[in-house]
């Protein structure tokens, strides 16, 4: 089964290596890692190219987290599939390995978020991972990413911070896995998430504390984009 996770990890890598913000910035004429907040995320494309790009980004880093978390699901089956390798000619004398999607699943998502926030493509630089993660968990733990939906427009409604949203939500995942009687897997891999989550928001953080993070707010219409 080893395999079939690097795999299913390496295909979730490239998928999310994909760096949407900076090629819809780049067709812009925008270099997005040397304005704003340096970050190819859809919230730093929004304040400052707008409501257009920013959701697009939104959108298609969701989708790289969705593919590739469902891609198994969809090529193999809804529960578990069974190879045999000796079919295929590998000398391993009929061994038999079992493959869950769930783990495929989880696999190919942990894979997205590593190739989003350390891109191949980009010199290893990216996101943070939250829309990516959201995408894979909507198709993983639809209704713990429900949960998560609603706590990240709550925070962000109440508070206008963007960062704080996206790790309350991230927060929400393990607990909402426990909750909903998941496999300890799916909680462990939730918790696992939302470190990396918090990790990645390590500078949000410290601004949190110090009162210097900024609030989202809509870029003006006129303003020009520096």
């Amino acid at each position: 089964m080893i395999v079939f996770l690097l795999f299913a990890g390496v295909i979730g890598y490239l998928l999310g290596a994909l760096p949407f913000g900076y090629l819809v910035a780049r067709s812009k004429g925008v270099d997005i890692f040397a304005v704003g907040s340096k970050s190819p995320g859809a919230t730093n494309v929004r304040r400052v190219l707008g409501k257009g790009p920013g959701n697009l980004v939104f959108v298609l880093d969701v989708l790289k987290g969705a593919v590739a978390s469902s891609w198994a699901l969809l090529a193999y089956s809804t529960t578990s599939v069974t190879y045999d390798f000796a079919d295929w000619g590998w000398d391993t004398s009929g061994e038999i390995i079992a493959a869950t999607w769930l783990q495929l699943g989880i696999a190919g998502l942990i894979g997205a978020l590593l190739g989003h926030s350390f891109s191949c493509f980009t010199q290893f630089k990216g996101g943070k991972g939250v829309a990516t993660g959201a995408g894979g968990f909507f198709i993983l733990m639809p209704a713990g990413a429900l949960v998560g939906a609603v706590v990240w427009l709550t925070v962000f409604l109440l508070t206008r911070y963007v960062s704080l949203a996206s790790m309350l939500a991230a927060v929400s995942l393990p607990l909402s896995a426990w909750g909903f009687e998941r496999s300890n897997l799916a909680i462990i891999m939730a918790a696992c998430v939302a470190l990396f989550v918090i990790v990645r928001h390590r500078e949000n953080c410290r601004r949190l504390l110090n009162g210097t993070e900024n609030r989202f707010v809509k870029p003006a219409k006129d303003e020009p984009v520096t």
